[in-house]
């Protein structure tokens, strides 16, 4: 089954890479009280997410805290390594590894991605989040890159 608006986020691992290395992420210190942007892409250093989403969400992270967003978080199925690799380029997006897939496949948003070497993977979705509920998702068409920018997302906060 698929996540909609109104769900709760499934309580699910995520890891992000600090100073000290690869941190388990507390699921509900991070998503509790706080009003969260959250995008996925299907991996890190790939040509749409390189070039577009993540830019995207970096260039209008002022707009969206100025419309009430506390943190923006990226999350991909890559490792902790890898997504701080991609991260050092992307302040202040907080990067989220799912590196097992656990997230996607717990809201129902995975994809197949083993026609490029990928395996499964998450497909590419934005979603705002209140206090751990879904209070608006995007999920793009196959090969699409549209609502789950920063740009239709800051137009779902007016």
């Amino acid at each position: 089954m698929t996540i909609s608006e109104g769900d709760t986020l499934p309580q699910t691992n995520f890891v992000t890479m600090t100073e000290s290395g690869p941190q388990p992420v507390d699921h509900d210190q991070f998503f509790g009280g706080r009003k969260i942007a959250l995008f996925s892409v299907p991996g890190a250093f790939t040509p749409t997410c390189s070039a577009k989403h993540l830019p995207s969400f970096v260039e209008k992270a002022d707009e969206l805290k100025a419309k009430g967003v506390d943190e923006i978080a990226c999350t991909a199925v890559n490792d902790a390594f890898v997504l701080g690799a991609w991260g050092k380029e992307a302040e202040p997006v907080t990067m989220l590894a799912d590196g097992n897939g656990e997230f996607v496949e717990a809201i129902g948003l995975t994809m197949d991605g083993s026609g490029f070497g990928m395996g499964t993977r998450g497909q590419r979705f934005s979603m705002i989040v209140n206090d751990g509920v879904v209070e608006k998702l995007n999920v793009e068409a196959p090969g699409e890159y549209k609502v789950s920018s920063a740009e239709h997302m800051l137009g779902q906060l007016d």
